[in-house]
């Protein structure tokens, strides 16, 4: 294997987090100097971008090395394309750029093709000696070559840094120490925790993270920053202090890349701008020898905007030693035509150098744009689980991982062999940030791989590759058979098969299907629905089953509210003056409800003769479903203490008929976690009276929660 391949595989020992890497950084191809006058003078132009409307054509730097010179030169030789002459001594003022014609330049899209070929010629070569078993050193001195897709692809997460920027988000110092340690898990190669500079929690993070994480942490730390401010020397700068006091061995550094966010927003001359990546990165990198990456901000409207000064913004990073420059779509308005593009333009001039990607997804296009830039020969993704971020989010590596690894032909990914664990990981960043899971989400949804339809459950049933684009297992998911008015038999016995049922006679279970499925569609017509009320839909067929016994029955119930605090919203707060509350204060006299539950359980100790107890019991609560939930449980943990793990953690209640006024029917749904498994299941009732409602969707999660540990619950159907 020579130098000139993608990447030295070799197996690595793992390394503290905050251990400084005894590898150098990657050594890069330098393309000679580029004049730092703005473009708007009237310098050399050293990078030149055809004005034509063929988007096809693009430059080479006018001192590309001699291999790549070579190669044009020959594929110019055979292409039958017309061909653009480069002129890098012109002086020409911007008429005259605008006036450039065909005739001026000498590089064509056939000639990049090439070049690229014999990238993608290198990358099969090493891929070919590539072990699963082995993990992706992200550097190695034995290699100068560049990290490049689509074969390759280091996975960088920006969840507690960018993705903390999306509204409602805050995350504490502990949950972000929680988060690291599971993404790491996972085998990201990068995780970005903060920024030291912005805020005290950040500063503590990288303070806590040297004594507390795992000193055999698979995944680097990076700690974010920016560039040195203007008019002032790196090592004087008070933030980049902060980045080489955060211990943290990798460090990537925000720097503009527009020459009019430049010159309009930052306000700053142009030169400057690039003396401030280069000083930055440079002064870093000379830090106990940090690697260091450059987010590029506003990397591809700057290109469309100035070509020249955006490459220039590269080649500053790159002098002053930078390991990855990362080109990101920061206001997500890029197409993926423009991705591609302009990300193979870019490679063309650094053939050494690591290229990232970091989307947003502000036209729904984040994750296609992150996909088509390792397609296009990006080595690094940046992204975040779940695609969690500003505005409408970042690019979300949940989706982005398995499509490369499962569509794309990206086999050197350290995260891969891990992909049965993604949705797991993506349940316990929504439980951790406390926001309820998209269910639609691909790959990791809970319906993502839920079918509703007869016809394409009784397909699925044929052949599970019929509606489905992969086995849901691979990324840790499972296939759901929804239940609803949709429904054909098939649903209802892909339900009879998903719970173990073997009932033996099919005539008889395709005839019970059939009983049960009249009896959904008209429950529905009622307004029922089940598609997220799993549980009762379980229960139906249980009960449906000969040999099934509930594991107890309600006799009878009562629910009382006492309240002599009944105030209009127009007097409640000359009550609260009264009291000398605020309205955040719960400790104003409120209502008091109380419940008394009568129920039958059955007798596992067989304490009575016909193998039943009856128990009463009263409990008070916030409201009368609140008692009614206390005095069940009350009735029945002395029989059936796992209940004790048992918790109600969401009550949704909706008006079917609101025309009816306060006789509308209701329809109350209740979601049930054990505490103890994790394992969540939901149930559906509906009833004129709310509470009576309330009442039967609490006994049918109840009993859900009973089914399988009750030995006269369990069905023997030998």
């Amino acid at each position: 294997m020579t130098t000139t391949t993608l990447l030295t595989m070799m197996m690595i020992l793992p390394v503290h987090a905050f251990q400084w890497p005894q590898t150098t950084h990657l050594h890069h191809h330098h393309v000679s100097s580029i004049t730092t006058t703005p473009p708007s003078s009237s310098s050399s132009r050293r990078f030149k971008r055809a004005s034509s409307n063929n988007n096809n054509i693009i430059i080479l730097h006018e001192h590309a090395n001699e291999n790549t010179a070579a190669a044009a030169a020959a594929t110019a030789a055979s292409s039958t394309v017309p061909t653009m002459m480069i002129d890098t001594t012109a002086t020409a003022d911007a008429d005259a750029d605008a006036t450039t014609t065909a005739s001026d330049y000498e590089f064509n899209q056939s000639e990049l093709q090439s070049l690229q070929q014999q990238h993608l010629d290198e990358l099969s070569t090493t891929s070919s000696s590539f072990s699963p078993n082995n993990l992706i050193s992200p550097y190695s001195s034995s290699s100068s070559s560049a990290i490049r897709g689509p074969t390759t692809a280091l996975i960088y997460d920006t969840t507690l840094r960018d993705g903390t920027q999306m509204e409602s988000i805050s995350v504490s110092c502990d949950d972000k120490l929680k988060i690291t340690k599971r993404l790491s898990s996972f085998n990201i190669d990068y995780i970005e925790a903060g920024w030291p500079g912005s805020n005290p929690k950040d500063e503590e993070f990288f303070h806590r993270a040297q004594v507390e994480l795992d000193a055999y942490t698979f995944s680097k730390l990076v700690a974010f920053g920016s560039t040195r401010r203007k008019n002032i020397a790196a090592s004087d700068d008070t933030q980049i202090q902060l980045l080489v006091k955060s211990m943290a061995p990798t460090v990537c550094i925000v720097g503009k890349a527009h020459l009019w966010q430049v010159t309009d927003i930052l306000r700053a001359d142009p030169t400057e701008n690039l003396n401030m990546i280069r000083d930055s990165v440079q002064y870093l990198v000379s830090q106990n020898n940090r690697v260091v990456m450059v987010d590029l901000e506003h990397y591809f409207d700057g290109y469309k905007f100035n070509a020249e000064y955006t490459l220039q913004c590269c080649q500053a990073a790159v002098d002053g030693g930078a390991s990855v420059l990362v080109m990101c779509d920061t206001n997500g308005g890029t197409m993926p035509w423009e991705i591609e593009r302009i990300t193979k333009e870019t490679l063309v001039h650094f053939p050494k150098t690591t290229f990232g990607i970091h989307c947003h997804n502000d036209c729904g296009l984040a994750v296609a744009n992150s996909i088509m830039a390792v397609q296009s020969g990006v080595g690094l993704v940046q992204g975040t689980i779940n695609g969690i971020g500003e505005r409408t989010g970042n690019a979300d590596l949940c989706s982005i991982v398995p499509s490369l690894a499962l569509h794309c032909g990206c086999e050197n990914m350290n995260c891969k062999d891990n992909l049965e664990d993604i949705t797991s990981l993506s349940r316990f960043l929504d439980e951790t940030l406390n926001r309820t899971p998209d269910r639609s989400a691909p790959y990791v949804g809970a319906s993502a791989f839920a079918h509703k339809g007869g016809l394409h459950v009784a397909a699925l049933e044929r052949s599970a590759d019929s509606y489905q684009h992969i086995n849901p297992a691979m990324v840790g998911n499972q296939l759901r058979v929804l239940i609803s008015e949709l429904s054909g038999r098939q649903n209802i016995l892909g339900k009879i098969k998903e719970m173990d049922l073997d009932i033996g006679d099919e005539d008889v279970v395709a005839e019970r299907a059939l009983v049960i499925l009249d009896r959904v569609k008209r429950l529905e017509s009622m307004g029922y629905t089940f598609e997220g009320a799993d549980a009762s839909v379980d229960l139906m067929i249980l009960h449906s089953t000969q040999g099934y016994c509930p594991p107890f029955q309600v006799l009878d119930y009562t629910a009382n509210v006492y309240d002599t605090n009944v105030d209009s919203a127009s007097r409640v707060m000359s009550k609260m003056e009264t009291h000398g509350l605020d309205h955040h204060d719960t400790s104003m006299p409120s209502s008091l409800a109380r419940a008394t539950v009568k129920v039958r359980v059955l007798d596992d100790h067989d304490h009575t003769d016909n193998g039943f107890l009856d128990r009463l019991e009263v409990s008070e609560g916030d409201g009368p479903v609140d008692a009614l939930a206390n005095a069940l449980k009350k009735a029945l943990e002395p029989s059936h203490p796992e209940l004790q793990n048992l918790r109600l953690i969401d009550y949704k209640v909706r008006i079917l008929d609101p025309e009816s006024a306060t006789r509308a029917a209701t329809r109350v749904m209740i979601e049930f976690k054990d505490v103890s498994t994790g394992r969540k299941w939901s149930t559906v009732s509906v009833d004129r009276n709310i509470i009576s409602a309330s009442l039967n969707a609490l006994v049918d999660g109840f009993e859900y929660a009973l089914k399988e540990v009750v030995a006269a619950c369990v069905i023997d159907f030998e």
